[in-house]
């Protein structure tokens, strides 16, 4: 018979509740600083929190993922979605054209992992993700060229603009992009360890170097630390909670930490290699996607979600050293590899649209670039919203579906001057209506507006 005592489940080091501001609950940050402390810590076999509940141990062994010599400890992280319950599931972007971009990219943790020393490599294995229960929606957003950009920021003299997506089990559908239904490959775009305080301020030199060289860039070219939003959800000591707010690293981009990466295969069965720069480590987690497109064209691209994350870490001692560690290292292990058929946890399109893109700015003022990559990935992408603008969707639906979707960008070439060559492949399956080209064109069909602003400016 089955029986509790027997039953232990793996903790849950932090609890949100995503209809409350991150800046409303504990064991949320948006600042990376090596000062920020552990909210919880977990050493092999256990994991506790800094109260005195401490959680029952539990020993486990992934014999899939590792050697049955290495001791496994897992747990689970509850997230916000990457504003901070600033998005609500209505029918106007008002709430992404006024959205407040000191708040953003809310983390989980951190959670600081017992015997990891600097120079050494922590690695985690992605389990599950997966939306909360009581939120089965999520959101892509096209952000205001003065708030936010995004890939055609300046192309599109972008205005705010949104979809909202159901989700129905692995499956996501939106009723502001109607004809179009996929799996989701659920993964979290914020992923990575807490910088030293001398990586910090390499962060925040260069960063500031590159603000200095392009003032008052519209979208901005980078993100200062700013005091303002700056948040910590623990009781601190003012003077930390002052260094951390103005010397903070933005959680907005990627660095050699990991971070904000977007890579959109990191999920279910990945196993990711961090570095470690402080003691513990101190590995944070957020902006929880439950789908996106190679590239995530526009800013707020994928498809934002709340939702539980389930981990197992360990220790690789000097592994920064042994495996030249500049920057994470990502093993991608989608289901469909493992498994004799397809799954559309990893969903393996056989049918897609592909448009190329080279570094010619084809689409603005015909300028040649020199082996410029993200030139010709604009191009194709720019290609592709052109296409589904003949089969009738909007030109925000388009741009919205894109990052949203499953595309798939690839590097045709770098070796070709002046001309690199990118890839962009549309799969012809999310479709319920046929995208191929014909000779006589398309029927243009009416799919009406994604969710736009009150005012009616796209």
């Amino acid at each position: 018979m089955a029986t509790q005592a027997n039953s232990v489940p793996h903790p849950t080091l932090i609890q949100v509740d995503p209809f409350i501001p991150a800046d409303q609950q504990k064991g949320i940050h948006n600042r990376w600083h090596p000062e920020i402390p552990p909210f919880a810590t977990v050493k092999p076999g256990q994991a506790r929190t800094p109260s005195s509940c401490a959680f029952a141990a539990y020993p486990s062994i992934l014999v899939a993922l590792h050697p049955p010599s290495i001791l496994l400890f897992i747990y689970i992280y509850a997230c916000e979605d990457w504003t901070g319950a600033q998005i609500g599931n209505n029918d106007t972007s008002d709430d992404i054209k006024n959205v407040d971009l000191t708040k953003v990219h809310n983390l989980s943790g951190p959670i600081a992992v017992e015997g990891a020393e600097p120079g050494d490599c922590l690695v985690v294995d992605i389990l599950d993700v997966t939306p909360f229960e009581k939120m089965p929606w999520g959101y892509t957003g096209i952000f205001e060229l003065n708030n936010g950009g995004g890939l055609f920021a300046r192309e599109f003299d972008s205005k705010a603009a949104k979809a909202i997506w159901d989700f129905h089990g692995i499956y996501a559908t939106s009723r502001h992009i109607p004809g179009v239904r996929f799996a989701g490959v659920s993964h979290p775009g914020l992923i990575g360890t807490a910088p030293s305080a001398e990586l910090l301020s390499t962060w925040n030199k260069r960063e500031g170097e590159l603000i200095a060289a392009h003032p008052n860039a519209v979208p901005a070219v980078a993100f200062a630390p700013n005091a303002v939003g700056a948040y910590v959800g623990q009781e601190l000591d003012p003077a930390v909670r002052t260094r951390i707010a103005e010397e903070g690293a933005r959680t907005i981009p990627g660095r050699e930490h990991g971070g904000n990466c977007d890579i959109k295969n990191l999920s279910r069965g990945s196993r990711c290699y961090f570095p470690v720069f402080i003691k513990g480590a101190n590995l944070s987690v957020g902006d929880l996607h439950f789908s996106q497109g190679d590239g995530e064209l526009s800013f707020c691209g994928a498809i934002e979600m709340a939702g539980v994350i389930t981990f197992s870490t360990s220790i690789i001692k000097g592994g920064i050293e042994k495996f030249a560690l500049k920057q994470p290292i990502f093993l991608v292990r989608p289901l469909s590899i493992r498994l004799s058929v397809p799954s559309p946890v990893d969903p393996l399109y056989s049918s897609k649209v592909i448009f190329e893109g080279i570094s010619v700015d084809y689409h603005g003022d015909g300028k040649q670039y020199n082996m410029d990559a993200t030139v010709a990935y604009k191009q194709a992408a720019l290609n592709a919203i052109a296409y589904l603008m003949k089969i009738g969707y909007t030109r925000e639906q388009a741009y919205l579906l894109l990052s949203a979707a499953p595309i798939e960008s690839h590097v045709g070439a770098l070796v070709d001057s002046p001309n690199a060559c990118v890839t962009l492949a549309v799969p012809t399956g999310i479709f319920s209506h046929d995208i191929l080209p014909k000779p006589e064109g398309f029927t243009k069909q009416d799919f009406g507006q994604c969710a736009i602003r009150s005012d009616g400016i796209v």
